[in-house]
């Protein structure tokens, strides 16, 4: 069992908080929360559908609310790539248990991104991937407890060097 009620992890969309997130969710005995999925089910689309229908902006809006307002204990927090524009989603997220940032490089997230268009990134439409990632990653790293760079990594091997990050008490 996980010495911390809850593990949250951040990153940009591609990282794999998910996919890696699922893993370190078994290996640490949390139950596992993806707040996209949250989202969705809130307000019945996709995240592409909703920026479709509204903006970056109400998509960013109903992530805080989503956030603030979530049961998280005991849990493995998938986050949204856009959750580091609210303090105060992030000040509860570090008051609950630690933070890692999975760092994961520009050109293999472009890659996984481009793999699966269409993700609902959270962004003003004028901005590039590219640029969304330097606007992003001064944030992940102020608000991370740990950060993890993924390298080439298997979505096994980050949970499990995740794990190795995490104090044992």
């Amino acid at each position: 069992m996980s010495p911390f009620n809850t593990i949250s992890l951040v990153g940009m969309p591609g990282a794999g908080k998910s996919t890696a997130g699922i893993l370190l969710a078994k290996l640490t005995g949390l139950r596992f929360v993806d707040t996209d999925l949250d989202i969705q089910v809130r307000e019945e689309a996709t995240l592409q559908e909703i920026l479709e229908q509204h903006d970056y902006r109400y998509l960013r809006q109903v992530e805080e609310d989503v956030l603030l307002n979530l049961r998280l204990d005991h849990a493995l927090v998938s986050t949204g790539g856009s959750v580091v524009y609210s303090a105060p989603s992030m000040a509860r997220l570090k008051s609950l248990g630690p933070v890692i940032y999975l760092k994961t490089e520009l050109a293999t997230l472009e890659e996984r991104v481009a793999a699966a268009p269409l993700r609902g990134i959270a962004s003003d439409g004028e901005q590039s991937f590219a640029q969304v990632y330097a606007e992003r990653t001064p944030l992940y790293e102020r608000y991370a407890d740990y950060i993890l760079v993924t390298g080439d990594n298997t979505p096994q091997q980050v949970a499990t060097a995740a794990l190795q990050l995490l104090p044992r008490n």
